[in-house]
């Protein structure tokens, strides 16, 4: 199988259960933003220290995957099989929440804004809370066309949420201080 159809030629992809729209459409947007998502928390895991939190991380990159499935899906009833592959558990958002509880209970009190930056590690993951945030925005752009799930949005927002806190964590755990705006 070539890793090429040439269907997408045109300016048009197929949707996942059917379905043909151009590459512009605001459901191919959103689930584009969420793979960018995905690499750049791939680049993150990819820096220094290789152990932090990557278990985690690959956990959220798995996530990214159901939330990217079903935002390509505009009827999942014809695809409800291969869907149940893609739902998002109830419990994720909240081992976000303590997750990011967890590691805030390590630094120290946050009391200005901060530069992204520091270690080669805080650095990935803060460009990953950016990427975090324009994909959830894009996200609410498509939900105000189409119906999305409420906990993609939650989901989105808690994780840029985490990757923030993690940033700050990976800076900690090597000895470099946040820089204040």
């Amino acid at each position: 199988m070539s890793i090429y159809t040439r269907t997408g030629d045109d300016g048009e992809t197929g949707l996942f259960g059917g379905g043909r729209v151009s590459k512009g459409h605001p459901r191919v947007a959103a689930y584009g933003e969420v793979d960018e998502l995905n690499s750049a928390i791939g680049v993150s895991i990819a820096c220094a220290p290789d152990d932090f939190e990557a278990a985690a991380l690959e956990a959220i990159q798995r996530d990214l995957f159901a939330i990217g499935g079903q935002l390509a899906t505009p009827d999942p009833r014809k695809v409800a099989k291969a869907m149940r592959k893609a739902e998002l558990s109830d419990t994720r958002i909240a081992e976000l929440e303590a997750a990011i509880d967890h590691a805030d209970g390590e630094l120290p009190p946050l009391d200005a804004f901060i530069l992204p930056g520091g270690t080669a590690k805080a650095a990935a993951l803060h460009f990953a809370r950016a990427v975090c945030r324009r994909a959830e925005r894009q996200v609410v752009a498509m939900a105000g066309q189409d119906p999305v799930p409420h906990d993609i949005i939650v989901y989105l927002n808690r994780l840029s949420d985490l990757l923030f806190t993690w940033a700050r964590l990976a800076n900690h755990r090597a000895h470099v201080a946040d820089r204040n705006w």
